[in-house]
């Protein structure tokens, strides 16, 4: 019998979202690691899931509102994550480049981003953006 069709995962895994970004977008199992965290974070960004991107952030640098709804949106159109460095047990940094078209035009943003892990889970405290 054939598999039924599943979307891929937006982060680029080239894995199906259900068996990659997606049990962590539905609080089934939090990302064992910055990497993993950062991936299903873009993926969150594709799908517009504003609460788990909240849930995700260092509490001490989220900001109130996300603005997700503001037009004109993003499309988001892929993801290369170019390195993942583990710091200490609580702490990683991961430098990605995320590729999206907003008005018509492509862009891109380049980024290291801080993480850190609080009571287990890892979180998105901010980045620096080249």
């Amino acid at each position: 019998m054939k598999k039924p069709d599943t979307p891929p995962c937006p982060c680029g895994s080239q894995r199906p979202l259900a068996e990659c970004c997606g049990p962590y977008l539905a609080g089934a199992a939090p990302p064992p690691s910055a990497e993993a965290l950062m991936r299903s974070r873009y993926t969150a960004y594709v799908l517009g899931d504003a609460a788990y991107l909240a849930a995700t952030w260092h509490p001490a640098t989220r900001p109130e509102d996300l603005k997700l709804d503001e037009e004109p949106r993003p499309r988001w159109l892929g993801l290369e994550v170019r390195r993942h460095e583990r710091l200490d047990a609580d702490h990683a940094r991961v430098e990605f480049v995320a590729r999206y078209k907003i008005g018509g035009r492509a862009r891109r943003m380049h980024e290291t981003s801080r993480f850190e892990r609080v009571e287990g889970r890892w979180l998105y405290v901010d980045g620096e953006v080249k």
